[in-house]
């Protein structure tokens, strides 16, 4: 079996700060700068405590989620899809472009938007593919031209206001949802077990995931959504994930893999957390 996630590009949390571009995010509660940047440096020695060949990157200057590499974009098969991404993060595009393009990769603009890793996760010969929130589904079949595999495009349910309405986010203009990436709700482990919170996704898209060949564990709302269980990094191995989703972590080891739970408090802040902050280069 392949090693998942061998080599990660990070940036930094310098710059990290809250928009509001999510559910999670509330701009009276800023994140501290310096315990931000331990949080980072504690996730990166875990990555390399796994085994993960980690490149860092600068931070993108006055971006505040510049941290969130893991929406800059899809880098499989030699070839990145670039993402395109809300209106606050514009100014990380260029500047993640450049940064990919420097370790070989030929950068491909999307069709429309798109979140990148986040909302697309690659299993074996697998894409699984988010829509609605950050991405349209215009990409799934652009993605399926592009790389020859099979997707599976998924939608979670969205956010609902206190009528049961779903939720417009203010910032972006754009719909939104607790699960607004795919990296929110499903995890690949190995490329024969994925992680995934079923009450996360609209009936249609449970029934295919349900239909995938891979082995399923499946993680409950509360750890999901109040836990960020499935924002996790597996090299198939040796999964770092959050130390606040005990079931998970009981169903992942009973499988003989093995789980590092670095504690993660400033950089969820902005509605991501350990997946977001990595891009798979390899």
């Amino acid at each position: 079996m392949s090693k998942l996630n061998s080599k990660m590009l990070v940036s930094g949390a310098e710059y990290f700060g809250v928009e509001e571009l999510n559910p999670y995010e509330h701009k009276g509660n800023q994140p501290d700068i310096e315990r931000a940047i331990a949080e980072h440096s504690l996730l990166v020695k875990a990555f390399k405590q796994a085994g993960i060949e980690i490149i860092k990157a600068d931070a993108p200057e006055g971006c505040q989620d510049g941290i969130y590499t893991a929406n800059w974009a899809l880098c499989f098969k030699n070839i990145a899809i670039a993402s395109s991404l809300p209106n606050k993060r514009k100014a990380e595009e260029p500047y993640a472009r450049k940064v990919i393009r420097q370790y070989g990769y030929d950068v491909i603009e999307p069709p429309g938007r798109f979140s990148g890793q986040g909302d697309c996760l690659p299993c074996g010969n697998y894409l699984f593919v988010g829509s609605t929130y950050r991405t349209d589904r215009a990409i799934w079949d652009f993605l399926r031209d592009t790389f020859g595999c099979e997707i599976v495009g998924v939608e979670t349910v969205p956010a609902l206001d206190s009528k049961g309405n779903p939720i417009t986010n203010s910032v972006t203009g754009w719909p939104d949802s607790y699960f607004y990436d795919l990296d929110l709700a499903l995890a690949p482990i190995n490329e024969n077990l994925i992680a995934w919170c079923p009450e996360a996704f609209t009936k249609a898209s449970r029934l295919a995931i349900e239909a995938t060949p891979m082995e399923k564990i499946e993680v409950s709302l509360e750890e999901a959504q109040n836990g960020f269980a499935c924002n996790l990094v597996s090299t198939g191995e040796t999964v770092i994930m959050s130390p606040h989703a005990p079931k998970l972590q009981s169903e992942i080891e009973s499988r003989g893999i093995k789980t590092i739970t670095p504690e993660i408090t400033e950089l969820s802040k902005g509605g991501g957390f350990i997946r977001c902050c990595s891009l798979t280069l390899g």
